[in-house]
C-alpha cells in the first residue's frame, strides 16, 4: 500500500527587532529576506518586538520600525507581538526545565560570580556554578537565585545552517547560561526559543552575529524536546572598505534614505542584491524577487555597502515613475524658501518631468536638475557659462534664433524645436554647436539641463523668447 505523502508545514518566518532606535539598513535587509522567503512560498511573515529591555524600550522606536517596514512595502500577518507581554510564558518554561532537572538554581552573589569566572578563566576552564552539583536545600533562607540551564559538558552542538552549512560548537565552550534572572526576568535566549516555538516559526533568517546564540538555543530546543526551526545566518553588511558597517559608511535608518529621496522600490531592490543574487540580474521587481528569492542563493561572504550602486539602481526606479507621480513625490524637495513654486513654474516642471526624471538618481536631485527652470529674469550669465555669448556673431545668432522660434506651432514637441534649429544651422552652413552653445547659455546660465529642444519645450515659448531677448545687446 503506498504511503500517504508527508505533510509539509507552511513556511513561517519572523522579524524580531529590538526597539531601541530606527530601522537600521541591516535590519531592513534581514526583514526583507524573511518577508520574501515567506511571501514567495505562500507562508506567513510575523513581526515580534523584542522589548524585554524596558529601560531602552520606547514606543517611538517601535513606531519607527513599523513605519520603516511599511514604507519599504513589507506587510506582516497579525498584530506585532510584544516579547515582554509573553513574560509569564517564558517564566513557565524556565520553571518546567527546573522541575525536569534540566536547569538548576544558582545562588551565587555577584561577587562570588565574578570570582568564580576569574578562576575559571585563569585555569582555562569552562565556568560552572558550584550550584550545578550542590543541593539547593543548603542555600540560605530566602536567598535570591537565578535559574541556569544545565548545558551538556561533553561533545558538541551542531547547527545545520542553511547558509553557513554545518557549524559545530564544542560544548566545553558553552557554559550554563542564565535563563531566568534573580529578579524574575527571563533572558533573551530562552525567550526567543519559546516565542519561535509558540509562533510556529519554521525558518529563522537573521544576521550571523547570532550564530553563537543559535548553539545555545539549539540546546534549549533539545532539552524541551521541541523541533528547532531551520536556521539561516546571513553574513552582516560591511562598509566599502571591508570594515564593520557604521554611520560613516551610510549605516542609517531607512527613514534617512527616504528623506534623502530614495524610493522604497529602489532601496528594496538594492538590499535584495546585497548578499543574494539571481544570475546577473540587477533590476529585480518585487514580484520577481518573491518568485526567485531562496536562502540557497545567499552568499557566505559579507556584502559591502556601495552607495554608488544604490544610486544607480534607484535611478532606474525614478525614471520609471509616471511623470505626475515623479513630480508629486519630488515636490517636498522643492518646497524651500529660495524656490518659488508659482503657477508658471509648476507648468514648466510638468512639461520638463519626462526629461528631469531621467537625470535624477534620487528625488532630491530634482533641485539641481530643475535649477534652470527657477532662474529669475533678468539674470546675468557669468564666468565660463558666458563664453559662448562673447564670441563674434553670438548676438546676431540669438536674433536669428528668436526669429525662427517665434512660430507657435513649433512649440508642441521638443523634437520640432530641435529640428527647426538644425534647419537654421544648415541654412547658415554651420555646426549645431554654433547655435546650441549661445542659446543654452541664454536659457540656462550654465545650469545643468537636458537637451536644448527639451529646455525650450520645458520653459515654454514666452519664457524662452524672453530669456533670449534679455541676453541680446
Amino acid at each position: 500500500m503506498p504511503q500517504a505523502p508527508k505533510h509539509t508545514p507552511p513556511v513561517v518566518t519572523r522579524f524580531a527587532p529590538s526597539p531601541t532606535g530606527y530601522l537600521h539598513i541591516g535590519g531592513a535587509r534581514t526583514a526583507l529576506f524573511n518577508w520574501l522567503y515567506a511571501r514567495g512560498r505562500g507562508g506567513k511573515f510575523l513581526l515580534r518586538i523584542e522589548d524585554t529591555d524596558r529601560a531602552r524600550h520606547t514606543q517611538a522606536a517601535v513606531d519607527a520600525i513599523l513605519d520603516g517596514l511599511a514604507w519599504l512595502g513589507m506587510d506582516w500577518d497579525g498584530d506585532p507581538v510584544s516579547q515582554y507581554s509573553r513574560r509569564d510564558r517564558h517564566i513557565e518554561i524556565a520553571n518546567q526545565l527546573l522541575a525536569e532537572a534540566k536547569a538548576y538554581r544558582c545562588y551565587l552573589t555577584p561577587e562570588e560570580l565574578d570570582a568564580a569566572r576569574d578562576k575559571a578563566r585563569a585555569n582555562g576552564l569552562r565556568f560552572e556554578s558550584p550550584w550545578r552539583e550542590r543541593d539547593p536545600a543548603t542555600a540560605p533562607d530566602a536567598a535570591p537565585f537565578a535559574i541556569r540551564f544545565l548545558a551538556p559538558r561533553d561533545g558538541a552542538t551542531t547547527i545545520k545552517d542553511a547558509v553557513q552549512g554545518d557549524v559545530s560548537f564544542p560544548n566545553a565552550a558553552l557554559d550554563d547560561l542564565i535563563i531566568l534572572r534573580s529578579n524574575g526576568d527571563p533572558t533573551y535566549n530562552l525567550a526567543v526559543v519559546v516565542d519561535d516555538h509558540d509562533m510556529d516559526v519554521t525558518h529563522v533568517i537573521r544576521g550571523d552575529d547570532h550564530l553563537n546564540n543559535a548553539a545555545r538555543q539549539q540546546q534549549i530546543y533539545d532539552a524541551l524536546g521541541w523541533p528547532a526551526p531551520v536556521f539561516a545566518h546571513v553574513p552582516l553588511i560591511h562598509g566599502g572598505d571591508g570594515a564593520k558597517l557604521s554611520k560613516r559608511h551610510g549605516a542609517l535608518g531607512v527613514e534617512a534614505y527616504r528623506d534623502m529621496g530614495y524610493l522604497a522600490d529602489g532601496l528594496a531592490n538594492y538590499l535584495i542584491r546585497l548578499g543574494w543574487s539571481h544570475g546577473d540580474d540587477e533590476i529585480i521587481p518585487r514580484d520577481k524577487a518573491m518568485e526567485w528569492f531562496d536562502i540557497a542563493g545567499v552568499n557566505k561572504a559579507p556584502a559591502r555597502l556601495d552607495l554608488d550602486k544604490l544610486k544607480h539602481i534607484n535611478a532606474h526606479y525614478v525614471a520609471a515613475l509616471e511623470d505626475k507621480d515623479f513630480l508629486d513625490r519630488s515636490r517636498p524637495f522643492l518646497e524651500k524658501p529660495n524656490i518659488s513654486l508659482d503657477a508658471d513654474n509648476i507648468a514648466q516642471l510638468e512639461r520638463a518631468a519626462p526629461f528631469l526624471k531621467t537625470r535624477c538618481s534620487t528625488l532630491a536631485d530634482i533641485v539641481a536638475a530643475s535649477e534652470f527652470v527657477f532662474l529669475a529674469r533678468p539674470f546675468a550669465v557669468e564666468g565660463k557659462a558666458a563664453k559662448p555669448l562673447r564670441k563674434d556673431g553670438a548676438m546676431d545668432m540669438l536674433k536669428d534664433i528668436q526669429d525662427v522660434l517665434s512660430e507657435e506651432a513649433l512649440w508642441l514637441t521638443p523634437e520640432a524645436l530641435e529640428q527647426r534649429l538644425q534647419a537654421l544651422a544648415a541654412t547658415k552652413n554651420t555646426g549645431f554647436g554654433a547655435i546650441g552653445a549661445p542659446l543654452r547659455a541664454a536659457l540656462t546660465a550654465g545650469r545643468p539641463s537636458p537637451s536644448i529642444g527639451e529646455v525650450l519645450y520645458s520653459l515654454g515659448r514666452v519664457e524662452s523668447l524672453a530669456r533670449i531677448g534679455d541676453q541680446i545687446h
